[in-house]
């Protein structure tokens, strides 16, 4: 969900595991800073096909010139979203075109929580959502995507540090690791 410390999450992790990030954001911003979106404002209809393109340019140019390197991606998937489930699909995609491991993390945080790190203003300069009845109610009435992939890791991150969620991360992903090549 939006405001649940993706990529301060990611840039503990990347440290970690030295993995570069896409940022949800950074995929998303050349697309949303053309528009006069205040942050609580409905966007245009149609707006993410264009985001989708940026972001397949993206790993279409990992896959042709990085297909070895680590990545960490960053996205608020929701279940039961057809355009969520497409964004996963692109990077599952991308990391088979790769050959690569793919570790899906589903972040879980409490619907509070939540709407205390929406709130605060620093996120509106990074284009992200500042509407807090908005992260109240997506909190009751989506659930994170789920992508049914046997890497996926599910973490509550409602009282987790993001360096404790990093290190369960890397963990994690360790853990795949030995058991692939077991």
């Amino acid at each position: 969900m939006p405001g649940v410390g993706k990529l301060t999450i990611a840039q503990e992790l990347s440290a970690m595991v030295s993995a570069k990030i896409v940022d949800n954001h950074w995929i998303n911003n050349p697309i949303l800073r053309l528009l006069d979106e205040d942050g609580t404002a409905s966007l245009p209809k149609g707006v993410w096909e264009f985001t989708g393109r940026v972001r397949q340019a993206v790993l279409d140019a990992i896959i042709a010139y990085a297909p070895s390197a680590n990545f960490i991606f960053t996205h608020a998937g929701l279940e039961g979203d057809e355009r969520s489930l497409r964004t996963f699909q692109q990077i599952a995609n991308a990391a088979e075109a790769c050959a690569v491991v793919l570790v899906p993390v589903r972040m879980l945080c409490d619907e509070e929580e939540l709407a205390r790190r929406v709130s605060n203003p620093e996120r509106r300069e990074k284009l992200k959502s500042t509407d807090v009845a908005a992260s109240r109610n997506r909190s009751r009435k989506a659930r994170v995507l789920d992508p049914l992939h046997p890497n996926t890791l599910v973490l509550d991150v409602t009282a987790a540090s993001p360096e404790k969620t990093a290190a369960a991360i890397q963990d994690h992903i360790l853990k795949v690791l030995a058991d692939r090549s077991a």
